[in-house]
């Protein structure tokens, strides 16, 4: 999650409280990490037209989790930025697509690095994408009984697991 870019400048976020109230203390996101620090984290599930799931494996460079699989799109919310205006840069770079994400619902996550609050949005995007392959290694669409499979099978990122988890409870809550 987030530019592989980045690695040379530090992303500046901002440090929320346990409720996700923002405390008006600008950090770089290596310093919140490495000290603890609760900050926010924007993730899309993109789905295409049939349902279908994108997963994508993290290029091998990249500074966190390199190689890995991973369910959603995403990465730190910048110091000003929303939840969902986070998620939307994040699928431009990421992938090279302009879609206006929506917000599903945001949690306290404990399964990454260091404590994050997590807003999980969905996307329908298209299936032809650019994605950089500076971020990307590998992509592709799976249903969800595929994608169930995988995640027993494949290394996924730690929130993978507990944020689809999240998800799919969402949508069988809301429907």
């Amino acid at each position: 999650m987030g530019s592989a870019r980045v690695c040379l400048v530090d992303e500046l976020v901002e440090r929320v409280d346990d409720q996700d109230r923002v405390l008006g203390v600008v950090v770089g996101r290596r310093q919140a990490i490495r000290e603890g620090w609760l900050h926010r984290v924007a993730v899309t599930v993109c789905r295409d037209e049939r349902g279908r799931i994108l997963v994508h494996r993290r290029s091998e460079q990249l500074s966190r989790f390199p190689g890995l699989y991973e369910v959603m799109v995403g990465g730190a919310v910048n110091v000003g930025e929303s939840y969902i205006q986070a998620a939307a840069r994040e699928l431009a770079e990421e992938l090279g697509i302009r879609a206006l994400p929506r917000l599903l619902f945001t949690f306290l996550n404990r399964s990454g690095l260091s404590p994050h609050w997590l807003g999980v949005h969905e996307a329908v995007v298209p299936d032809a994408m650019a994605a950089d392959a500076d971020e990307v290694a590998w992509h592709g669409w799976l249903t969800e009984p595929e994608l169930r499979s995988a995640l027993l099978e494949w290394r996924f990122t730690p929130d993978s697991h507990e944020a689809f988890s999240r998800y799919l409870a969402f949508r069988t809550a809301r429907s």
